[in-house]
């Protein structure tokens, strides 16, 4: 039995990192809240092999390899390739997947280009940070990259937007099959997907080569990737498999015929419970970090126009700070820059935390113009009625600033609402993320995406309806008063 893996939830498990909103046939939801594809599979048979429950944690992609290094997973296995560069930072098990990069055109392009030599000066589509890109660049080719998923260089080349793209032959296979696109028999370049570990991991490497290698020899490996479509010839030789798998690739035409068939396929409720849930910690986060927001920006606010100099100084550089860095950035750094320095927080408290912080840089000028706009006699007449500096602002000037203040904040609570889609950076799943996931293994971005931006719109209604309401009642309030 392997030793405990440093920082693992328990050793019973085997926690690997992976973004389903890749897409098939990596990691993918279909029906929505079961996994699918093949690393899936052999998350599972690694895990079951070293004795473990497999057990995924969703990452977006650019971010897999840093929550390895902050502890949060066990290994990575979504089609990362094996390069001089990681293997110097990471501990890389042997190949479980060798193949080709694969270059699809337009099937009415009479210039289409057929050689890696003849992308120089064309449009073509790829990944970003893969063999392709490098390759690419390498050929002199204008290269466009895509961070929102493997369908969209494939669109975007239907469309005449691209001259071709260039890609691992996994993804050709799954997305650059449609009836305008023919992706060209030949391959350019070798890669080899591997499982990556911590450096410090070695020991868990050694027993993953094991199983890989144990998987090889009795067949499991070889049909498995028969299944999804994915055996080839360089597989056979790299891997060394005594014998190629026979049978359909019946992954692979199921993965086809569910295409087909649209966003409704599985039914309505595991789409509409998985948007859902996905609302709900959209929501939950929201309120969270406005309250958040709305408390220390006040706070923020007073320091400003009421405080003393050097209280006043703090508060203006701390508006600065935060207004004048981007939310991602900040997310970013919450979530994996301070477990450098010893600060660990979940997803959902890091989302918090970032989320209020950067709005209340924006709620604290929201709150210092409305104190700016009560005229200063409100404060003389209520000191000389006998208040406290701190009574006359609390039961005169706040009354009258919030009136002020209160439709901005009602609008950067509805824009707090949106950005609240970046979370998906720490690992959270909210509700652009959720419709990510399904638009990638349902191909069906229009429909989906004019359902959930219907769902942002009914969460952030209500709270606008209370805004008004509000201000209807401070406005009455106010004029009784006086």
């Amino acid at each position: 039995m392997l030793a405990s893996v440093a920082l693992a939830v328990a050793p019973s498990e085997l926690r690997w990192g992976a973004d389903a909103e890749g897409g098939a046939p990596y990691v993918f939801e279909q029906p929505p809240g079961r996994l699918r594809g093949f690393e899936a599979e052999l998350a599972e048979l690694l895990a079951t092999r070293l004795g473990r429950t497999a057990r995924h944690v969703q990452g977006p992609f650019a971010q897999l390899l840093p929550l390895l290094e902050r502890g949060d997973v066990d290994v990575v296995i979504n089609g990362i390739e094996a390069t001089e560069d990681r293997a110097r930072a990471y501990a890389l098990t042997r190949p479980y997947w060798v193949g080709p990069e694969r270059l699809t055109v337009r099937r009415d392009d009479p210039s289409a280009p057929a050689t890696v030599a003849e992308l120089r000066g064309r449009r073509v589509g790829t990944l970003p940070g893969t063999l392709a890109e490098r390759m690419l660049r390498s050929a002199g080719a204008d290269v466009r990259t895509y961070d929102g998923g493997q369908e969209d260089p494939y669109r975007d080349l239907a469309l005449g937007r691209t001259d071709a793209v260039l890609l691992d032959a996994p993804v050709a296979l799954y997305y650059g099959e449609r009836p305008e696109l023919t992706t060209l028999p030949a391959g350019f370049g070798e890669l080899r997907y591997v499982v990556v570990a911590r450096a410090s991991d070695g020991r868990l490497r050694d027993a993953l080569d094991a199983a890989v290698a144990s998987m090889i020899h009795d067949g499991t490996l070889p049909s498995l990737l028969q299944r999804w479509g994915l055996w080839t010839d360089e597989a056979r030789q790299v891997l060394g498999a005594s014998a190629s798998p026979s049978g359909p690739p019946t992954e692979l035409e199921a993965w086809r015929a569910r295409s087909r068939t649209g966003l409704w396929s599985v039914g309505a409720g595991p789409v509409l419970s998985a948007l859902g849930h996905g609302a709900l910690v959209t929501l939950l986060l929201s309120i969270s970090a406005m309250a958040l927001a709305v408390v220390l920006g006040a706070a923020l606010a007073l320091a400003r126009v009421y405080g003393p100099r050097p209280v006043a100084a703090l508060a203006l550089g701390y508006v600065e700070l935060f207004r004048g860095t981007p939310l991602l950035l900040q997310l970013i750094v919450v979530y994996y820059g301070l477990p450098e320095v010893g600060v660990r927080l979940s997803p959902f408290v890091a989302g918090w935390m970032a989320l209020g912080l950067n709005y209340a840089a924006a709620e604290a000028e929201n709150d210092r113009a409305g104190l700016l706009s009560v005229p200063r006699a409100q404060m003389d007449a209520a000191r000389v009625l006998g208040l406290g500096r701190w009574q006359a602002v609390r039961h005169v000037i706040a009354p009258q600033a919030m009136r002020v203040a209160l439709p901005p904040v009602t609008n950067d609570f509805i824009a707090l609402l949106k950005d609240s889609s970046l979370v998906s950076v720490v690992t959270l799943t909210e509700l652009t993320k959720t419709y990510g996931t399904l638009a990638a293994a349902t191909r069906d971005h229009l429909g989906l995406g004019l359902l959930v931006g219907a769902i942002y719109l009914l969460l952030g209604l209500p709270f606008a309806r209370l805004s008004r309401r509000l201000e209807r009642r401070l406005a009455a309030h106010l004029e009784v008063a006086q």
